[in-house]
């Protein structure tokens, strides 16, 4: 792995880390579905156009719109969506932490449902992973976090895990920049209605509002995702994602340091078990995947 390797997947796990916070400032003052739809609405059509202008063509091959189909639905509609509400309920922080434990969900479900090899550092990593969101879980709903929120965050990082279950095998063509920003769209149009069903437009309008709704656009919306698909083509997806034992940390510093939600000796430890099971079971599976070849 190269310096500008490591350098981009540090880039993609401060990114994605704070796109959290960001998210908590804006379901503050605005209704979550609305402002993830426009934000995606926005992002996707900045995305495409700047594809078109540098001459990227329409994404071809059904393996390639079966994934942007999934993934804009379960990623950016159901993963996204279900968080930005939740967020309403819960800090940002813990809502960082159950979304990183996602590679550990994916890693255990391709030991268990498909027989993928996972040698015994794997396992190791899954059962540390396992203490750590207990430990946190522990404490933080017993000093009062929201259970229907963390639940909600839960059933969100499962929509993912499946969905990313779901494309295995499937084509990652196309151009990078043309496939988030449809990817975006289709994740704009599945948020549409239920937004327009269930919520009213009701917006407390203040500077940090519009930073906070521009930041989560174009950063964590855009960039995030444009340095991860990079990433993924440059040294794989198995070592790409490798960098997401970092989120843990990188999520809950971000809210300590922005919103000044609370950072105890119980969330260090439990972040560092989680990071630490996140790692061992990328590295097991790194080397499963040398002696496969």
């Amino acid at each position: 792995m190269d310096l500008r390797a490591i350098l981009m997947g540090l880039t993609f796990a401060v990114i994605w880390s704070s796109a959290f916070t960001s998210a908590r400032i804006i379901v503050a003052d605005a209704p979550p579905l609305t402002a993830l739809s426009l934000r995606f609405l926005i992002g996707g059509l900045l995305g495409i156009a700047i594809a078109r202008a540098r001459g990227q063509g329409w994404p071809s091959g059904r393996g390639v719109w079966r994934a942007i189909v999934i993934f804009g639905i379960c990623q950016n509609g159901l993963y996204l969506g279900l968080n930005f509400v939740a967020m309403q309920q819960i800090e940002a922080s813990l809502a960082a932490i159950i979304a990183s434990t996602m590679p550990l969900l994916v890693a255990f479900a391709g030991w268990i449902l498909f027989g993928d090899r996972l040698p015994r550092l794997g396992i190791a990593g899954l059962i540390a992973g396992t203490v750590g969101v207990g430990i946190i879980m522990g404490a933080r709903l017993s000093g009062g976090a929201d259970l229907i929120g963390v639940l909600m965050c839960v059933f969100a990082v499962l929509s993912l895990t499946a969905a990313t279950l779901a494309v295995r095998g499937a084509s990652s063509g196309g151009d990078v920049l043309m496939v988030v920003g449809v990817q975006m769209l289709i994740g704009s149009l599945a948020l549409a209605g239920p937004a327009v069903m269930l919520e009213q437009w009701e917006v407390t309008w203040s500077l940090r509002l519009i930073l906070a709704f521009a930041y989560t656009t174009l950063v964590p919306g855009l960039v995030a995702t444009l340095v991860w698909f990079l990433l993924v083509q440059r040294i794989g997806a198995v070592k790409a994602a490798t960098f997401h034992f970092l989120t843990p940390f990188f999520g809950v510093a971000v809210a300590a340091a922005l919103l000044g939600e609370r950072m105890g000796v119980t969330d260090v430890i439990g972040v560092a078990v989680i990071a630490a099971g996140i790692l061992a079971v990328q590295l097991a599976r790194q080397e499963a995947a040398k002696k496969t070849r």
